[in-house]
């Protein structure tokens, strides 16, 4: 038994070198023609989009997009600076939207009297968006477009 895994083990060590020598020596990817250690010059970084119209959602329960600027923005356990615009109290003198009513909702779907701890957080699910070229070509197609493409066809 002792013999026979030792020449398993003295194969494997015999036919790996082989098998790294067909991996290619740079990859072509995101980074482009770079070397895996070769350092490249990183893009700057875009500017975040800062205005008052609301994105067109995808999908259904699609969370909506932070249209403006959160550099700064303090989400802690003990503070949250979105809160100081879009909380149920501060949306009259801010004008932002209210949080959604599905934020006061606990795991079994009882309403709360303040944010649930689950959707405290907005950055889990809320993002800013810049105007850049995309890395990887999206063909993503929403639902309305599928349909009204389906009733050209009739």
């Amino acid at each position: 038994m002792k013999k026979s895994v030792l020449a398993v083990l003295a194969l494997l060590f015999a036919v790996a070198p082989l098998q790294a020598q067909d991996v290619p020596h740079s990859i072509a990817g995101l980074r482009g023609e770079a070397t895996l250690g070769g350092d490249t010059m990183p893009p700057p970084i875009a500017r975040t989009e800062d205005s008052a119209s609301r994105r067109v959602r995808n999908y259904p329960e699609q969370p909506p997009t932070i249209p403006h600027e959160i550099d700064g923005y303090q989400v802690t356990r003990n503070a949250n600076k979105c809160l100081s615009c879009h909380a149920r109290a501060r949306t009259q003198e801010s004008g932002a939207p209210m949080v959604s009513i599905t934020h006061f909702m606990d795991r079994d779907g009882q309403f709360l009297a303040a944010i649930s701890p689950r959707r405290y957080f907005c950055n889990q699910c809320h993002v800013t968006q810049q105007r850049i070229d995309p890395a990887v070509a999206n063909g993503f197609v929403d639902i309305d477009s599928l349909l009204a493409a389906e009733r050209d066809k009739e």
